[in-house]
């Protein structure tokens, strides 16, 4: 399989759902900047993918994925003993989807004016600032009682939480009013495999320490 990332953008959410279900992928890097999009080998990103943006995921019979939710739970599926998705008809499965879609929708699409949208200008970024930090109070309110989204064990949806709201450093939002909040990146950036594809893009290891 191989997956086509962007350093620090969602893409890292798979690169690290791959390393802690033990998965090898081929990892291909795209210039996202570049018009047009670019992956390392020199190949026109959007040939690829449509959509124009990653991650993308290419299995090995062909199949291409391009949403980073779904890819996550497909990564999971093939490495049943970690535990990384509950079972599909179980209700645990149907609360992880809540925090999936919660994720994509509440804090992801919040942070593009910040991140692919300048032209929205400045209001539009003190707006999503705005929302962005009420939504970290309900994360920091979760996180009180358990280590992990879903309770004592790390899920997908820690991976896509965590790379999700690792952005907050780089728009200089202080987590410092969201102590359970900040201990749980510090848990899940401290993680091995968490480690391992950080490093591998090229990423800082110790932002939350």
């Amino acid at each position: 399989m191989k997956l086509y990332y962007a350093p620090g953008t969602c893409s890292l959410s798979p690169h690290i759902v791959a390393r802690e279900a033990g998965i090898e992928l081929e990892l291909e890097k795209v210039d996202i900047k570049a018009k047009p999009k670019r992956t390392e080998s020199g190949a026109d990103f959007t040939q690829i993918n449509p959509k124009g943006y990653v991650p993308a995921l290419q299995l090995d019979d062909g199949t291409l994925l391009t949403e980073g939710a779904a890819m996550i739970q497909l990564l999971a599926e093939y490495a049943p003993e970690h535990d990384l998705v509950p079972p599909v008809g179980v209700m645990a499965r149907y609360q992880l989807q809540e925090w999936l879609i919660f994720i994509s929708s509440e804090l992801h699409k919040m942070f593009s004016p910040w991140l692919f949208h300048p032209e929205y200008g400045e209001k539009a970024q003190l707006v999503a600032r705005e929302k962005i930090n009420e939504r970290f109070v309900l994360l920091d309110r979760t996180l009180e009682n358990r280590d992990f989204l879903m309770g004592e064990h790390f899920t997908v949806a820690d991976a896509y939480c965590f790379a999700v709201v690792r952005w907050s450093v780089t728009k200089d939002i202080d987590l410092s009013p969201y102590p359970w909040l900040k201990a749980y990146m510090q848990r899940v950036a401290s993680r091995p495999k968490v480690k391992e594809a950080l490093s591998a893009e090229g990423l800082e290891t110790s932002l939350f320490f």
